[in-house]
């Protein structure tokens, strides 16, 4: 059986930072792999028995109609003896556009008549065959380098088809995570940023807890929420689905969602073996 990981997204989004904690992994990797070679790549791989485990980068400097070509290229491998992965990276335009300029790189896609943010935009589109058939998709627009590395080693690079459960925590003023596959919105519950001696902390401090945890409207919420995940999150396993991120957001990102992202995290943590939480908000304060 062959573990093929096939590595795609937006050029910046951080896909060779991807495919380097792959290949440390063990994984044979490939960057930039045409679309028309990776039949062939599997056909020879499967005849040899001592790479089993191979991750290849696609993106958008494959030919654009090659690229189209992508669904039936995977749908055509036997299941039996390939067990493959779609990771999709992205970021927003906005950091991309920031990326290109830092490193004064040259988009693969932009032209004297097309600008970055023209080629971007085309990059998406032409990516899209790839894209909705991800399995995960990671938003890397707040990511640093090295916490894309600890993603990816948490996420993808244990056994591939563990489930793995991500809570993650957002400001609805900031935006909802693009690799968020459920949402759910806390912002009718009694916010601690009203109270006095609570707006500074974080719903990671004793005393919001302690807040939150007597307001019957939280309680009530929380329970709704873990009686429906503990009804579909089976359902979504036993689909094949290997990842999960759900992500809860209130106005700041500071409070009740992280600290109902951090109750979901301890309920479910013992019922699955791959489970993390993640708090947008508070991971990009600390950078700053």
């Amino acid at each position: 059986m062959i573990s093929l990981i096939v590595i795609s997204g937006r050029s910046g989004s951080g896909k060779s930072t991807a495919l380097n904690v792959l290949e440390d992994m063990g994984y044979y990797c490939i960057d930039n792999l045409p679309v028309t070679l990776l039949s062939p790549l599997v056909d020879r791989l499967s005849k040899n028995y001592d790479i089993n485990k191979v991750a290849v980068s696609i993106d958008a400097r494959n030919i654009a109609e090659d690229l189209a070509l992508f669904p039936s290229v995977l749908e055509g491998f036997d299941s039996a003896n390939v067990a493959s992965t779609i990771i999709f990276l992205d970021s927003a335009s906005p950091t991309l556009v920031k990326r290109f300029s830092e490193t004064r790189r040259k988009h693969p896609l932009s032209t004297s008549e097309r600008d970055l943010r023209e080629a971007l935009e085309l990059e998406s589109h032409m990516l899209d065959p790839i894209s909705g058939m991800a399995a995960l998709t990671i938003d890397t627009t707040s990511l640093t380098i090295h916490e894309l590395r600890d993603e990816i080693r948490t996420r993808v690079a244990r056994e591939i088809h563990e489930f793995a459960l991500l809570f993650q925590s957002f400001a609805y003023k900031r935006g909802v995570p693009v690799d968020a596959d459920l949402v759910f919105d806390v912002r009718c519950l009694p916010n601690p940023h009203w109270e006095p001696g609570l707006r500074e902390l974080t719903g990671l401090d004793e005393p919001v807890q302690k807040f939150l945890n007597d307001q019957e409207e939280f309680m009530d919420m929380f329970t709704d929420l873990a009686t429906f995940l503990n009804r579909w999150l089976p359902k979504f396993e036993a689909n094949n689905r290997s990842y999960l991120t759900v992500a809860i957001g209130c106005t700041g990102g500071q409070h009740r969602s992280v600290f109902m992202c951090r109750k979901l995290y301890e309920s479910f943590e013992s019922r699955f073996s791959n489970v993390q939480v993640r708090h947008r908000e508070l991971n990009a304060r600390l950078k700053n």
